[in-house]
């Protein structure tokens, strides 16, 4: 059974949709690192999006576990032109294409972005990799907030809507399992 211990990356402080643009994390609370990096297996390999505020969020937290390369297909949601624009910015210039896209999360895409169903794909080809290389081992998977719900909706087996439902904090641990199924354990747990 291979364990995967979803950990979301450090806060940006950002205001906007942040997808794809490569901000920095806040990781000035080194006690919530250790206490998180203390939490986790010590065994486990690690790997991390490639963008600059998960691959710190998984320096700080490694302690000599393995890494493995920075996946960019574990990066957040490609949000296109609504990137780094706030909700009310893109809602004020396209109310119905915003609306679809948080109320039937699937097909419907920002403009030049992925949509949900897009992003899923993207993100199971790369965690069922991961899950056949590593077989038995726990693996910590350094992420975001859309990443980890993609793998929290197929473990439970529910709507994209009610994934969306789900809080994911910064700096949470989420874990999931496989065996053969996906299961999920504790989600957005706090060290």
């Amino acid at each position: 059974m291979s364990t995967f211990w979803w950990v979301r990356h450090g806060p940006t402080h950002a205001r906007a949709m942040v997808g794809w643009s490569d901000l920095a994390a806040d990781l000035g609370d080194r006690a919530q690192l250790q206490r998180l990096s203390e939490a986790l297996p010590a065994g486990a390999v690690m790997i991390s999006s490639d963008l600059i505020r998960a691959r710190a969020t998984a320096d700080a937290i490694a302690k000599g576990r393995q890494r493995l390369a920075d996946a960019p297909a574990l990066r957040e949601i490609h949000f296109g032109d609504w990137e780094m624009r706030s909700f009310a910015e893109v809602e004020a210039e396209d109310p119905a294409r915003l609306r679809a896209y948080y109320d039937t999360p699937g097909k419907v895409r920002p403009p030049g972005g992925e949509s949900w169903d897009d992003v899923c794909v993207r993100v199971n080809a790369c965690v069922d990799a991961l899950a056949q290389d590593h077989g038995d081992q726990d693996i910590i998977a350094v992420a975001h907030f859309g990443v980890i719900l993609t793998q929290v909706q197929r473990a439970l087996g529910i709507s994209a809507r009610a994934a969306f439902a789900h809080r994911i904090d910064t700096l949470s641990v989420t874990q999931i399992s496989h065996d053969g199924h996906w299961r999920a354990g504790p989600i957005n747990h706090i060290v």
